[in-house]
C-alpha cells in the first residue's frame, strides 16, 4: 500500500485513482489468484461496497489488450512482483466489461431498458468491429441493432455471446468476461417480475459463460449466490467463493493491518479502539477481523464529524422491515433483539439463494442478512450450520433504528417511553417501571395477538428492548453467576450506579372460573419464588464481582401470565 495524495471516495475508475495518484489499498494480488484459479468462472459474491467494482476495474485494466500501455499502472503494486509467469497475462486479452447496478426498477420493462443500456455501452467499447472485415454483413447489422438498443430481447440475451465470438476472431485471443452486480435486477425484480428477470439473466449468463469457447476467463460479482438452478443452470465451469469460503478472502474489505497503514497514513492511529468497535468485526472464510471499506474511508475524510452510520443498504433494510412487520415473525423479532444486544444466534446458511422462497421460509432471512453483510460468521458448527452476530457498533445501530422504527409507526411505541421506562428500572423505581413496561409489552405482543408466546420471546424481548435504548449498561443474559443462571443482568460501566437482576417467570394466564383472589395468590407465588431464586443462587455474584455495591443491587422479577407481565405483588 502506498500512501497517496488524495483520497477519492467513491470513485471506482482504477485507472483514474492511479495516474491521479489517489490513495489506494493494494488489492492487486486478487489478479493472480484469478489467474491461478482452476476454473474459468468465478463467482465472488460480497456485500455493498466492498470493494467489487473497484476490484474488477482494476482487472478490466490488467487484461484489457487494447491499451498496452496500460501497464505502468500495476508498476508500483504487489502484481509486479510475481513472475513472469502472471505478468505476462497483462493487457493480453480483449474485455468485455459491464455492471448491472443500476439496473433496477418497479416494471420489468423498465429494468429490461437499464440492462439493454449497459450491454449496448459495452458494444460500443468495440465499436472498431464494424470497421474491419472481419464481420459479416448480418454481423454487423445484428451488432447495430444491439448498439442502437433496437434488438430483440433474445437477442440481447444471447449478446454477450455474439460480441465475445466477435472479439475472438478479430484479436485471435480468447475473451475476458467481467459483469458486476449481476444480482441487482433480481433483487429488484423478486417481488414483481422475478421469472422475467430470472429467465433473461440465464439466457445471458448461460450464453456467456456455459461453453463457451471463445472465453478465456469470467469473473461475476454480486451480493448472493442465487440459486444455482435459477440462473447458473447447467454451468459446470464457475467456481463460487462467497464470505463462507477461504479462497478471495481477504481481497474484499480491508484486512486489519490495512486498516493501520490507514489510520497511520491519515493521522487516526489514537482513535484505533473506537474504529475497530464501529467498523471491524466480519470474518470472511478463514480472515478474520475484515473492515467494512466503505465505512472507514468514509470516516477518514470525515473524521472530525465523529462516528457514523455510514454504510447501509436500502433495499436490504426494506427486506429487514418487512420480515419484521410480519405479524406472524415474533422469533425473527426475538432473535433480532437478541442480537442487538451482542449475542449470537445459530442458523443454517443456505449456499443457494431463492428471492421467492422467502414468503415461505423465514429462517432464509438469516442467509440473506449475512450475505449482505449485515450479519457475521462467529463459528462454523457443521456443514450448514453457523453462529452469527452483528459485526460491529455501525451494523448495530442499523438494527436499532429498524426495530424503533417498527416500535413507532406500527406498534405505536415511542422512543421516549422506552427510555422513562427504563430510566425507572435503573433508579428502583420499580412501581413506574412495571407501569411502563406493561404498556410496551402489551402493546408490542398484540401486535401479533395470534402467536404462541414463550418464555423465550419474552425474555429475548426484553433484552433487546433494554438494548436499544443506550449504551450505559452491559446487559447480558443466562450466564452462569454464582450458583445457577440469571435470565438477564445489567451490569453498569458508572461502579456508583445501580446493578439489575431479572428473573423471568412463565404461568397460565387467569382462567375464566378462576376467582380473581386465586389468581392474585399465584402471581404473588411466583414474585417470591423469583425473588428467592436470586437470592438463593446467588444471581447477583456478577455484579459484586465488577465492583458493585450489595445495596444498589435490584432484584426484578417479571411474571408473564399469558401475555400480561406482573413484577410487584398485589
Amino acid at each position: 500500500m502506498k500512501k497517496r495524495k488524495l483520497l477519492n471516495l467513491g470513485h471506482s475508475d482504477f485507472k483514474d485513482i492511479i495516474e491521479n495518484d489517489n490513495y489506494f489499498v493494494d488489492k492487486s494480488l486478487l489478479i493472480e489468484e484469478v489467474l491461478m484459479a482452476e476454473k474459468a468462472v468465478l463467482l465472488l459474491p460480497r456485500p455493498r461496497r466492498f470493494g467489487k467494482t473497484l476490484n474488477l476495474s482494476m482487472l478490466k485494466y490488467f487484461f484489457d489488450k487494447k491499451q498496452p500501455e496500460n501497464k505502468k499502472l500495476f508498476a508500483e503494486l504487489k502484481i509486479w512482483q510475481c513472475d513472469n509467469d502472471v505478468k505476462k497475462h497483462c493487457c493480453k486479452y480483449p474485455v468485455i466489461s459491464l455492471s448491472f447496478k443500476d439496473a433496477k426498477a418497479n416494471t420489468w420493462e423498465k429494468t429490461l431498458d437499464y440492462i439493454k443500456f449497459e450491454i449496448a455501452k459495452a458494444y460500443k467499447q468495440h465499436r472498431y468491429l464494424l470497421q474491419d472485415e472481419i464481420l459479416f454483413d448480418d454481423e454487423k447489422l445484428k451488432f447495430n441493432k444491439i448498439l442502437t438498443e433496437i434488438a430483440s430481447e433474445s437477442n440481447f440475451a444471447s449478446s454477450l455471446n455474439i460480441l465475445s465470438e466477435y472479439l475472438q476472431r478479430y484479436h485471435n485471443e480468447k475473451v475476458v468476461i467481467l459483469i458486476d452486480e449481476y444480482d441487482t435486477p433480481i433483487q429488484s425484480g423478486y417481488n414483481n417480475f422475478y421469472d422475467d428477470v430470472v429467465s433473461f439473466m440465464r439466457n445471458l449468463l448461460s450464453g456467456a459463460f456455459k461453453d463457451n469457447s471463445n472465453l478465456y476467463k469470467g469473473i461475476i460479482t454480486g451480493i448472493l449466490r442465487v440459486s444455482k438452478e435459477s440462473i447458473f443452470s447447467g454451468l459446470n465451469n464457475i467456481s463460487v467463493h462467497s464470505v463462507l469460503d477461504g479462497r478471495f478472502s481477504d481481497k474484499f474489505g480491508f484486512t486489519e493491518k490495512e486498516v493501520e497503514l490507514i489510520l497511520s497514513d491519515f493521522n487516526l492511529k489514537d482513535r484505533n479502539d473506537s474504529i475497530k468497535k464501529w467498523y471491524n468485526g466480519y470474518m470472511f472464510g478463514k480472515s478474520e477481523n475484515i473492515y467494512n471499506p466503505w465505512s472507514i474511508l468514509s470516516y477518514a475524510t470525515e473524521y472530525e464529524d465523529g462516528f457514523k452510520t455510514f454504510w447501509s443498504y436500502t433495499s436490504t433494510n426494506k427486506l429487514i422491515k418487512d420480515q419484521i412487520k410480519n405479524k406472524n415473525a415474533a422469533n425473527i423479532r426475538a432473535e433480532m433483539l437478541k442480537l442487538i444486544n451482542n449475542e449470537t444466534i445459530t442458523k443454517d446458511l443456505e449456499a443457494n439463494f431463492v428471492f421467492p422462497d422467502l414468503a415461505t421460509d423465514n429462517d432464509l432471512l438469516w442467509t440473506l442478512l449475512t450475505y449482505s453483510g449485515y450479519l457475521t460468521i462467529k463459528e462454523k458448527i457443521s456443514r450448514k450450520e453457523y453462529k452469527l452476530a452483528i459485526p460491529n457498533y455501525e451494523i448495530k445501530t442499523i438494527f436499532q433504528d429498524t426495530i424503533l422504527d417498527w416500535l413507532k409507526k406500527d406498534v405505536k411505541i415511542q422512543k421516549t417511553l422506552l427510555q422513562k421506562t427504563t430510566n425507572y428500572l435503573i433508579n428502583n423505581n420499580i412501581n413506574k417501571f412495571e407501569t411502563g413496561f406493561k404498556e410496551i409489552m402489551g402493546d408490542t405482543f398484540s401486535y401479533y395477538d395470534t402467536a404462541k408466546n414463550n418464555e423465550y420471546i419474552y425474555h429475548s424481548y426484553i433484552l433487546g428492548l433494554l438494548a436499544i435504548i443506550g449504551d450505559d449498561y452491559i446487559i447480558k443474559s443466562n450466564k452462569e453467576s454464582g450458583e445457577g443462571r440469571y435470565d438477564i443482568i445489567l451490569i453498569p460501566h458508572d461502579k456508583s450506579k445501580n446493578g439489575v437482576v431479572i428473573e423471568i417467570k412463565q404461568i397460565e394466564k387467569q382462567q375464566q372460573n378462576e376467582e380473581n383472589n386465586n389468581f392474585t395468590k399465584r402471581i404473588n407465588k411466583q414474585i417470591e419464588l423469583a425473588i428467592n431464586q436470586i437470592d438463593r443462587n446467588k444471581y447477583y455474584k456478577e455484579l459484586i464481582d465488577n465492583q458493585i455495591d450489595k445495596n444498589n443491587i435490584i432484584k426484578v422479577p417479571i411474571i408473564f401470565a399469558g401475555k400480561e407481565p406482573y413484577i410487584n405483588k398485589f
